[in-house]
């Protein structure tokens, strides 16, 4: 192998941990639908069920943009681009 292999090796960085933790948030947070699964309390007359997962939405696009930039920095960063 060459040392260019060496150098695409993937390391778990703290700041990895953290966009994985942004991309997996929403899909828990969906797929556990017992935390959810209830009427009460309502908001503007909607149901809990149905305003919950319209709050993810926006949540979601939030967590997605954080991640994306995160990784974009760092990989700035690793390339010599500059410090943060």
């Amino acid at each position: 192998m060459s040392d260019t292999s060496a150098d695409r090796r993937q390391v778990v960085t703290p700041t990895r941990v953290v966009v994985a933790l942004c991309l997996i948030a929403p899909f828990v947070a969906m797929l556990w639908v017992g935390s959810y699964a209830k009427i009460e309390p309502t908001f503007i007359g909607i149901p809990f069920f149905y305003w919950y997962q319209m709050l993810w939405v926006p949540i979601s696009a939030a967590l997605t943009t954080t991640a994306y930039i995160l990784v974009r920095r760092e990989q700035r960063v690793r390339k010599g681009g500059g410090s943060a």
